[in-house]
């Protein structure tokens, strides 16, 4: 099955398929990391202007590599997962020192650099090189689990196992460039997690899970966790000049190495905190702000205090700085704290 496989994928992706993709233009290995790295858990309709305004200003792996970290992550906000941003920048650092500036053409080599694994450096090798390498994505397990009636949530490692057999097996030996992108496309525009295309399916005879009409229960959902709901304080503290101070967070863990505001565990210990700082002024309750992650949801309580012109001077350091609004597209902000100030400075 896995010629004709591969051949009805290719006729229905030069007829159907995506081919207009800004990565897809002066193609090269560059370009295909960077946008492989940016559709992890994204869409391509959201990661298409985020691309061509990285592009436009780092146009070579050498202009990222020297880049501020501040300032990738500053072009990533509002793609979230911000650790794909600072693997992204390590990542070409690193190609830089030790690889001459020059990708690794083998998916071994290149599963070995920051932030890409397995599925990501046969994308690379298959699109870039056009040589064959078979990807495990979420839209090809999508595709597999359902065409082959594979049962069980496919991130268990049996699972895994299974579909990265299939996918190796039914990977072509030439047009690698093509195939990968198809199998996604197919994945993404027809054997859609919701509201699956199968009419228009080029796999619809061979699909045996449509056989059996099982479509709709593949691929296995992981078993559902109740969800825990966090709350935190954060402290709006604006100077005269309306500019705010903003505390870099640590670059591990939820929203790391990205300006924020000072966050608290509760109200009482925000209240202390300004106190310490010799801050006796009222402190003004905002609305509540709800940001939902992948794994918890977030309540903010932001409070927003305003210093008088004649405020003694508050020290500043490398990780605490005040920022004015004209500097918000240089640096890095999580969405949520980056509306907000937005909404201050209004």
């Amino acid at each position: 099955m896995s010629t004709h496989f591969a051949q009805q994928l290719l006729i229905w992706f030069d007829a159907h398929g995506r081919h207009n993709l800004p990565w897809q233009d002066n193609r090269n290995a560059y370009r295909v990391w960077v946008s492989e790295i940016m559709l992890q858990q994204t869409q391509v309709a959201t990661v298409i202007p985020y691309f061509e305004r990285f592009m436009e200003r780092f146009p070579t792996l050498t202009d990222l590599a020297g880049a501020p970290v501040d300032e990738v992550l500053a072009l990533w906000t509002g793609l979230g997962y911000y650790s794909r941003a600072r693997n992204l920048h390590k990542c070409a650092q690193v190609i830089t020192e030790q690889c001459q500036g020059k990708f690794p053409n083998n998916t071994k080599e290149l599963a070995q650099l920051p932030g890409i694994g397995p599925s990501t450096a046969a994308a690379i090798v298959s699109q870039a090189y056009n040589k064959p390498a078979a990807i495990l994505d979420g839209n090809v397990k999508r595709v597999l689990t359902r065409i082959f009636a594979i049962a069980g949530w496919p991130g268990q490692k049996s699972i895994e196992t299974q579909l990265w057999e299939l996918a190796t097996k039914l990977t072509p030996k030439q047009r690698n460039a093509d195939y990968t992108q198809a199998i996604m496309d197919l994945g993404a525009t027809i054997c859609r997690r919701n509201k699956p295309l199968c009419v228009a399916c080029p796999m619809q005879t061979e699909c045996q899970a449509l056989t059996q009409n099982r479509v709709t229960e593949l691929p296995t959902r992981k078993a559902k966790k109740a969800i825990p709901e966090k709350q935190t304080w954060a402290l709006l503290l604006a100077n005269h000049e309306h500019k705010i101070q903003l505390h870099q967070r640590a670059h591990k863990g939820i929203w790391g190495g990205l300006w924020s505001l000072p966050e608290f565990a509760s109200l009482n210990e925000l209240q202390n905190h300004l106190a310490l700082q010799g801050i006796h002024q009222h402190a003004k309750c905002l609305p509540q702000v709800k940001h939902a992650f992948s794994h918890y949801k977030l309540t903010i309580h932001p409070y927003l205090v305003e210093l008088s012109a004649n405020h003694g001077h508050i020290q500043e350091s490398a990780l605490v700085q005040w920022y004015a609004s004209k500097q918000m597209d240089t640096i890095g902000l999580p969405s949520p704290i980056k509306d907000m100030l937005q909404q201050y400075w209004a």
